[in-house]
């Protein structure tokens, strides 16, 4: 199965892939140190031309969403008066206001994000192309345009292809419906939801839709049952994954197995709560490093889980491919009135090595909570091991909880470190 590629980067040797990545990254993480205060800071003492590869990268700290809001939060703070363009973003940023920052966006929490002037600047386009849009066609844009990036992303993609936005934005279905079937565009971007609802208000308003023919979605799950309704009503879907703080991160393809790698990012899956990158395969954390220079996030973690795909495409794009979006890896959990992380879990595991995996389950009802730590292990170690790994529990998580030894590859592939199984009733 092809179809065609949207430049000679997606059907590279993937070993001329990773050595380019590779060679860029020493520059990126040094680019990082020097330009941005936030990196200066969690980079201090890294030598960029040591971080070569793929085990170097793994040794640098992981930033996720939740420092990144914290450490945007403590720069606004410290800044009460106007505030300068690096204070806004954390320090992340290496842009300032003016020319080549044209625009500011805010996402939940809020965090802000930056926009440079980068043709493609958030490298929508790729996806596009794979979703089967070409130049000189109309795209109606559905998402939104206030706030968040996601309306911008997708138009500052559209152009790089070469076609025209229709900004439908969100809301307004009837009018949504007229322009759709006056402007005829060729396709539609925006949430899977919002065009089944646009789709379902033409039929009851007895107009016909013919030109949407196409899809490209992003923002929420896409079931395979919502894709077989869009082919009901001719419409081919495709989705793309991408956050506001990297652009795009992976996108599908007529093959429609699994998610392919956007070319200008590097991913790893480490297991949730660490910076420790998974065997392939194993469902973990999406960590991405970004070699955009001007919001160079270095090993940025989604939150996402997914897993990475055994071999390439059959469309003969060679880049890796991933499951796509799993479920959330941050599974911080309160138990009896205190928080557990998933990062406690593993500095518990960490201190045995006859444990390879393990995860945590709450179970019982509210205010009668029980706390159990299933580990895989090959043997049956020492005979207090059970014991000391319920010292350990005790130590890191300040609560008692028992321990149940499994066989190895007892437990589900599924990313979940802590499971919460009480019953709220």
């Amino acid at each position: 199965m092809a179809n065609s590629h949207f430049d000679a980067l997606e059907a590279r040797d993937p070993a001329l892939r990773e050595a380019a990545l590779m060679a860029a990254l020493p520059a990126q993480v040094g680019h990082a140190q020097k330009s941005s205060a936030a990196f200066a800071a969690l980079l201090a003492h890294v030598n960029p031309l040591a971080v070569m590869d793929r085990a170097a990268l793994a040794r640098l700290p992981v930033v996720r969403k939740h420092e990144l809001q914290a450490l945007q939060q403590a720069a606004r703070a410290r800044q009460p008066g106007a505030v300068a363009s690096g204070d806004v973003f954390g320090g992340f940023s290496t842009l300032g206001f003016g020319a080549a920052m044209p625009r500011v966006f805010a996402s939940p929490g809020p965090i802000y994000e930056p926009e440079g002037t980068a043709r493609d600047y958030w490298r929508m386009a790729r996806s596009m192309h794979a979703a089967g849009f070409r130049s000189g066609e109309l795209i109606h844009n559905s998402f939104s345009y206030h706030f968040v990036p996601a309306g911008s992303m997708m138009e500052t993609g559209a152009h790089a292809m070469g076609c025209t936005v229709f900004p439908g934005g969100t809301g307004q279905t009837e009018q949504q419906v007229q322009a759709m079937r006056e402007l005829q565009p060729s396709g539609y971007i925006g949430t899977p939801s919002f065009l089944k609802i646009i789709v379902e208000k033409a039929m009851a308003m007895g107009v016909a839709l013919p030109s949407v023919k196409k899809a490209m979605f992003g923002g929420e799950a896409y079931p395979p049952s919502l894709r077989d309704w869009f082919m009901a009503h001719g419409i081919a879907g495709y989705q793309c994954y991408a956050t506001a703080d990297l652009g795009l991160i992976a996108y599908e393809t007529v093959a429609r197995e699994g998610l392919v790698l956007d070319e200008g990012v590097i991913v790893e899956i480490v297991r949730p709560g660490t910076g420790d990158p998974v065997v392939p395969g194993e469902v973990g954390e999406v960590v991405v490093t970004t070699l955009n220079p001007g919001y160079p996030l270095i090993r940025f973690g989604t939150g996402d889980l997914s897993a990475v795909l055994p071999g390439p495409c059959p469309t003969g794009r060679t880049n890796v491919r991933i499951k796509g979006w799993m479920g959330r890896a941050d599974q911080t959990t309160k138990i009896r009135g205190m928080f557990v992380h998933p990062k406690q879990v593993d500095d518990i595991v960490k201190r045995f090595p006859e444990v390879a995996r393990a995860r945590l389950v709450v179970s019982g009802e509210m205010a009668n909570d029980v706390m159990t730590l299933q580990v895989e292990t090959a043997c049956s170690g020492p005979d207090d091991l059970a014991a000391k790994i319920g010292e350990a529990i005790r130590d890191v998580t300040k609560l008692r909880g028992h321990v149940e030894m499994l066989l190895p590859g007892t437990l589900p592939n599924d990313g979940r470190v802590i499971e919460d199984a009480r019953s709220y009733k």
